[in-house]
């Protein structure tokens, strides 16, 4: 018994300070990028090009009535000077079609569609225009989030195209930002962008006039998460190309490369990160020349769950589609034709996300053991765990503030406070809900594998 559990503490211990490592490399990196960025702005040798991409956005919609003119409001205001906007409407049951018409001068049009890629059929197509910007809304049979998004590329005019959930508003300058780095490095098919949380400001013509933490800790706690996981460790990804992800709720892809690899698969409920990896296996097979990058001067503002039902649905959801995806591309692990995308950013998912709370399970299992054989060093655990916490606090808090300073967001006294309070909650007891949720996603995972389930939607300020 001692044996064991000598080779537990060695191998628990391992982990964490692995991934304690990995935390610390992640947002020393992001610092240092952040800081690089904010130094080329005020020294103005940012690329700036008077030449461009035109650009398809599109916004994939069921169900929502309550966000989606707002959103598209906003897409209008963008600083871009060429885009289309393709909202698809994937058999909403409540007023998303309705409300749409009565808030632009839809007409219907006999525009035929030819299927690049998979996709359900159409059942009426509207267009506008908005000073320059052309609107489509396409009206189709249900399929997915991902069968709308082929919906979408069949539909789009543009060489590039940008995916958003109909719940998100992207900053005014988000557009030419995400498209940036394809002018820096042509050899780049795809590019992630920085989601942070709608509910933590205050919108107007796109262009952010407050900045608040939220006061529903459910919401703020997600805002100290999402700093550390979009602001560090895709940064660090990003060095080499090895981001495995990116967020359905803001990215940009080479459409000829998206239609060669068959487009988004629906039968997944990780369609993002599925398409993503595709691209890297379809690239890397054909030995062609690549990068998907990660942007974090692209900003898009998304609504996060506001309450821990609809966070619980969320989670789940993200986690089962992680599993589908990871098991789907399992030759990437171990495989050196890979590169750094097996040995470090397929390792990372694989044990640091897809099977972190097992190993969590398994670390309480061992302390409930030792604790029976009278072998637990109750003191010393508990000192550990608090040094722990204390150190993942230090983390959060670090990413956290470094966006607050580089983008010039005034924080008040108060919102400074909570964000300690809220960074501490998040990591003495959120994460190891959201490892509950994560370890009982399998439950019932043959009846639930393709259901989505629904999130509540708040109006926007």
């Amino acid at each position: 018994m001692i044996f064991v559990l000598d080779i537990a503490n060695v191998f628990f211990i391992t982990y964490l300070l692995a991934y304690s490592t990995f935390l610390f490399i992640s947002v020393l990196v992001g610092a240092f990028k952040l800081f690089e960025n904010e130094q080329r702005f005020i020294t103005n040798s940012q690329i700036k090009h008077s030449y461009y991409v035109p650009v398809s956005i599109l916004v994939p919609a069921y169900n929502e009535e309550v966000t989606i003119v707002d959103s598209i409001h906003s897409l209008l205001k963008l600083d871009y000077r060429l885009y289309e906007i393709i909202i698809i409407d994937d058999g909403s049951k409540d007023n998303t079609v309705k409300v749409l018409m009565d808030a632009f001068d839809f007409r219907k049009t006999n525009r035929p569609i030819y299927k690049k890629v998979k996709s359900k059929k159409e059942t009426a197509i509207y267009e506008t225009q908005v000073g320059n910007v052309r609107i489509t809304l396409i009206s189709k049979e249900n399929g997915g989030k991902g069968d709308s998004l082929n919906m979408g590329i069949n539909a789009s005019r543009f060489p590039y195209f940008i995916c958003i959930d109909a719940d998100s508003f992207l900053q005014k300058d988000s557009l030419e930002k995400i498209i940036r780095p394809v002018f820096e490095n042509p050899s780049i098919i795809a590019v992630g962008g920085l989601i942070q949380i709608a509910q933590s400001v205050e919108i107007k013509d796109s262009e952010i006039v407050k900045y608040k933490i939220p006061s529903r800790p459910v919401l703020g706690m997600q805002v100290m998460e999402y700093a550390r996981t979009f602001l560090a460790s895709r940064i660090l990804k990003d060095l080499y190309g090895g981001n495995l992800i990116i967020s359905g709720a803001f990215g940009l892809f080479k459409k000829d490369y998206a239609i060669a690899v068959g487009g988004y698969d629906n039968s997944t409920l990780g369609e993002d990160m599925e398409l993503v990896m595709k691209l890297h296996v379809f690239c890397i097979n054909n030995h062609i020349k690549y990068k998907i990058a990660y942007e974090p001067e692209a900003i898009c503002w998304s609504q996060a769950p506001g309450n821990v039902r609809d966070l619980m649905k969320q989670r789940r959801r993200w986690h089962l589609g992680l599993f589908q995806c990871m098991t789907r591309y399992y030759y990437i692990f171990a495989n050196i034709r890979f590169g750094l995308l097996s040995f470090v950013s397929y390792l990372y998912y694989l044990f640091f996300e897809l099977l972190s709370p097992i190993i969590e399970t398994m670390g309480l299992g061992i302390m409930i053991i030792a604790q029976l054989s009278g072998l637990l060093n109750v003191t010393f655990l508990i000192n550990f765990f608090i040094l722990y916490s204390l150190f993942g606090t230090f983390i959060t808090l670090t990413a956290f503030f470094q966006r607050i300073y580089t983008r010039s967001i005034k924080l008040s006294f108060m919102d400074g406070l909570k964000a300690i309070a809220l960074c501490l909650m998040e990591c003495l007891f959120f994460r190891y809900l959201l490892s509950f949720v994560r370890i009982t996603a399998f439950i019932g995972y043959k009846k639930r594998k393709h259901s989505w389930g629904s999130i509540k939607r708040e109006k926007m300020s």
